[in-house]
């Protein structure tokens, strides 16, 4: 996995476990938005040099990294895809502009990758029809221009599937679409079900500027980015959803429930690989007690589900605590903490970052049991997860910190899921959408439920058996929804949650 940034790379064997790799030789600056591509799996090529001006980096043993890089110079590439196609062929992608389309060049793998002089253009944001693609949070600017950029070619099935990323960074609208062709070249076709990789709800936003990959057992994944702009407007988290190729050949990303646990690409049943395990959020607005905070940093913040809020204790020592009454009983099966890089100045892989805590347990908020166990723990773990190697019936939560690497402890949420002991939401009644005469917009209301009720998937897509997409919304019954397709009629549903489960989808209604 190549990152922005990094001075290295990380592997895996299973999508799940990751080591870094200090290579003898990278770019001097670290990559910017870098792409690889695997030919043959013999030799791997790697573009990504910060200057936009560089050479294709290659190797046959990525884990030593002993980079060589050919003598041809390809000049103002922003993003770049290097693709080969199963012929030989090699083509250069790139492009990251409000006002470019993306591009293209053909390369001569036969002569160093000598660029043609000719450049294709392939296609630009239309704007005034893919309402996903305006700029802004909620897709709300009405003045800038949204960007175009991370091109990535995926070929499947002899279909060549462009990826491509808008409207911006960090926004929690930015996504991924794609169009499609049968040559790398184009022409390209728009496709209907866009976006493809969309997750504007939710702890974590975003979804774009990703790359599709074929893991374990051949099922593929796509990586992209998610917001958190907190400490400058390109901080990042990465992902990665399952996706699939439907009967249709339409490509899509399950993103639903997305920040929840899911079963992994190594899971034992096959047939559950990316799917949401069911285990809900037991922790969202619980009561919280800490040892300390800053007044504008509270410990609201660690339940809220938003990583653009955060925890600050007044001390980093291993005398703070964070306590969460859960308030019902709750099998506990998995927790995650996310650190919050408050003012840390920390840029780059440093070596020897890492983070130490232990987290307990109680029934009864006297007598505590150790459920994770990190004293002893020296890697990097900033958003960590663990499943409990045993589910435990708990109703207090507490951190204890021992160790963190930034200056302060800052901590944006304390995440626990599993399964409390009520009952799941009913089915959501009287789903009413009204497309607006702007037919890239629509308002979405529904009954609101009056019982323990956390939030909705709003779902829709261009067919009752498509629906892909969804946006994960809390202590609302609406949603205007703004990335539509003008010339394309919709299908919607709804699903209500809570910390016993989902409910059954409200009967689906069509936008003409």
């Amino acid at each position: 996995m190549f990152v922005t940034r990094s001075m290295g790379y990380w592997y895996s064997i299973d999508l799940l476990n990751w080591s870094f790799i200090t290579p003898e030789k990278w770019y001097f600056q670290g990559s910017n938005a870098p792409a690889a591509h695997n030919y043959n799996d013999s030799v791997l090529y790697v573009t990504g040099d910060p200057s936009g001006s560089m050479s294709i980096l290659y190797t046959d043993n990525p884990k030593k990294g002993d980079w060589k890089s050919v003598p041809s110079i390809l000049n103002d590439l922003q993003d770049p895809d290097l693709f080969i196609d199963d012929d030989g062929k090699a083509y250069m992608f790139w492009g990251s502009s409000n006002t470019y389309p993306i591009r293209a060049r053909t390369l001569d793998a036969e002569d160093l990758f000598r660029p043609s002089e000719k450049i294709y253009e392939l296609f630009n944001l239309n704007e005034i029809s893919h309402g996903w693609e305006r700029f802004g949070e909620d897709h709300s600017d009405t003045v800038l221009k949204g960007y175009i950029e991370g091109p990535w070619l995926t070929k499947h099935n002899n279909t060549y599937y462009m990826q491509y990323a808008a409207p911006g960074t960090e926004f929690n609208v930015y996504g991924d679409g794609v169009y499609l062709s049968n040559s790398p070249l184009g022409p390209y076709h728009y496709a209907p079900n866009n976006p493809i990789s969309y997750k504007p709800g939710g702890f974590m936003n975003g979804a774009g500027h990703g790359s599709t990959v074929i893991g374990p057992r051949n099922m593929y994944w796509h990586f992209a980015s998610m917001a958190v702009s907190i400490n400058v407007n390109w901080e990042r988290r990465i992902c990665m959803f399952p996706t699939y190729f439907d009967k249709d050949g339409l490509m899509y990303s399950n993103t639903s429930f997305g920040d929840y646990p899911h079963f992994a690409s190594v899971a034992i049943d096959e047939k559950k690989m990316g799917e949401f395990t069911g285990w809900m959020l037991l922790s969202y607005k619980k009561p919280v007690k800490v040892s300390s905070y800053y007044s504008k940093y509270g410990p609201e913040n660690i339940v809220d589900e938003s990583v653009k809020t955060f925890w600050i204790a007044e001390k980093n020592d291993d005398k703070q605590w964070i306590e969460i009454d859960l308030v019902n009983h709750g099998t506990v099966y998995a927790i995650q903490i996310n650190y919050h890089d408050y003012q840390s100045n920390i840029y780059g892989k440093i070596p020897g970052l890492h983070h130490r805590y232990i987290i307990e347990g109680s029934t009864d908020g006297i007598n505590w049991l150790i459920l994770v166990d990190r004293k002893n723990n020296y890697q990097d773990v900033p958003n960590d997860y663990v499943e409990l190697g045993s589910p435990q019936t708990v109703r207090y939560i507490r951190y204890k910190n021992i160790y963190v690497p930034t200056s302060q402890l800052s901590i944006s949420d304390l995440r626990v899921f599993g399964r409390s002991q009520g009952k799941a939401p009913i089915k959501v009644e009287n789903l009413i959408v009204t497309r607006h005469k702007d037919r890239r917009d629509a308002m979405i209301t529904w009954d609101r439920q009056q019982q323990n009720i956390q939030g909705y998937n709003v779902l829709w897509g261009i067919a009752e058996d498509k629906l892909y997409n969804s946006w994960m919304i809390y202590d609302r019954n609406s949603l205007e929804l703004k990335s539509l397709t003008v010339d394309q009629s919709y299908y919607f549903s709804v699903e209500a949650f809570n910390e016993n489960g989902v409910s059954e989808r409200a009967n689906i209604v069509k936008s003409e």
